[in-house]
């Protein structure tokens, strides 16, 4: 039986890339989303190997509207999905005073609420009412990094919402489950190898229920 459609929110040339090619390896058809339409496509050029269908769809994150309208166009092409990765966030040096405002609101509309839009819109279509809504996650939502401000509140935020996504979920067959990863990725150690941790949430999507939980933490 064909798989469903893996929808991935901050597609880029880390994390994002290995997402894809993981999920499209495993035989899921894939949307990648992110706002720069040309590097996606030359991204799904790069994954067509994989034999399966990868398009990109260009989505600001900070856009709740666009947001919604790319994984709308996804759904209708590629079908129905399996599974959400929100794998979009901001990484910038800042202070927890001082800054411009409408700057920290649209940070925050990606670390966090960009999830939440998200989530929203991929969780009635999924296939047959059943999948994983899965978010990356980071350290910093445990203990807030100097310089980093923003990055840290961002995923402690992002970290509550996914747990209560989780427990509102309960019973539902639909698996809302964080991915905390709490060094830089790519740096070196083979455990925070891109391609090593994108397996990590493939393993995730399919792990039973009765072990199912609203965090995995890779440290």
């Amino acid at each position: 039986m064909a798989l469903g459609t893996v929808v991935i929110v901050g597609v880029g040339p880390g994390m994002g890339i290995a997402l894809a090619r993981t999920f499209a390896e495993a035989g899921h058809p894939v949307a990648m989303l992110a706002r720069d339409k040309a590097k996606l496509d030359g991204y799904a050029a790069d994954l067509a190997s994989t034999g399966q269908e990868v398009r990109g769809y260009a989505a600001d994150a900070a856009d709740p509207e666009s947001l919604r309208a790319a994984i709308r166009a996804a759904i209708s092409e590629l079908g129905a999905p399996d599974v959400l990765v929100y794998n979009a966030g901001v990484v910038r040096r800042d202070s927890p005073i001082g800054g411009d405002d409408q700057d920290w609101a649209h940070v925050t509309a990606i670390n966090v609420l960009g999830a939440r839009v998200a989530a929203n819109a991929v969780l009635p279509e999924l296939r047959d009412g059943r999948g994983s809504l899965l978010f990356t996650g980071g350290g910093k939502a445990m203990t807030p990094a100097e310089g980093r401000a923003s990055l840290s509140v961002g995923k402690a935020a992002l970290r509550m919402y996914v747990h209560a996504l989780f427990d509102e979920l309960a019973g539902t067959g639909v698996h809302a489950a964080g991915v905390r990863i709490s060094q830089a990725i790519g740096t070196g150690e083979e455990r925070f190898d891109p391609t090593v941790l994108a397996r990590a949430y493939l393993e995730l999507h399919h792990q039973p229920e009765s072990e199912w939980q609203h965090e995995l933490v890779r440290d």
